[in-house]
């Protein structure tokens, strides 16, 4: 049975499927859409990830090139799980009043401080930083030996993430 058309562009999406994810981790590799079609962004992509992985320089996806490819997909989602940064920086704080997914985050990390230790308020999470959520703060500020602001700054951040870190 010949190699049909449709077959050949469900193998050039697939290339391009796995390009797109290496280039999430790898910045190397510029980021091209799945689409069938093999264009010249898509030769772009296959020659900067053969240039960083080390493959002949050429644009074209022999069976060295593809099983290369296949593999460093595999194993970037078969790796560790990535960490995901939310604290903005440094000098960033929250406080009440406060809302956004950084507030879903933190409430949802002192509820789980909260199952581990009696003496930790329960905080809903909702994503308003109302004072119940300063309240458990301020707690596990005191439970750390930190300042009781009921606010949530770097320092405090950092606490909360070790600490469930250690708890794991």
């Amino acid at each position: 049975m010949p190699y049909t058309e449709q077959q050949k562009k469900e193998h050039i999406r697939e290339l391009q499927t796995y390009l797109y994810g290496i280039s999430l981790f790898d910045r190397r590799v510029p980021q091209v859409l799945p689409d069938g079609v093999y264009d010249r962004y898509t030769e772009e992509a296959v020659k900067a990830f053969q240039r960083a992985y080390g493959l002949p320089d050429t644009g074209e996806t022999d069976s060295a090139t593809w099983d290369r490819i296949a593999a460093i997909y595999r194993d970037y989602l078969d790796g560790a799980p990535a960490a995901y940064h939310v604290f903005p920086s440094r000098s960033y704080s929250l406080c009440t009043e406060d809302s956004g997914e950084l507030v879903y985050i933190i409430q949802a990390m002192l509820r789980k401080a909260a199952e581990w230790y009696d003496n930790m308020p329960r905080v809903s999470v909702s994503g308003e930083f109302g004072e119940a959520t300063a309240e458990a703060v301020m707690r596990f500020q005191s439970c750390c030996g930190l300042a009781e602001s009921g606010i949530v700054d770097c320092t405090t951040w950092n606490m909360l993430v070790r600490f469930l870190e250690n708890k794991q």
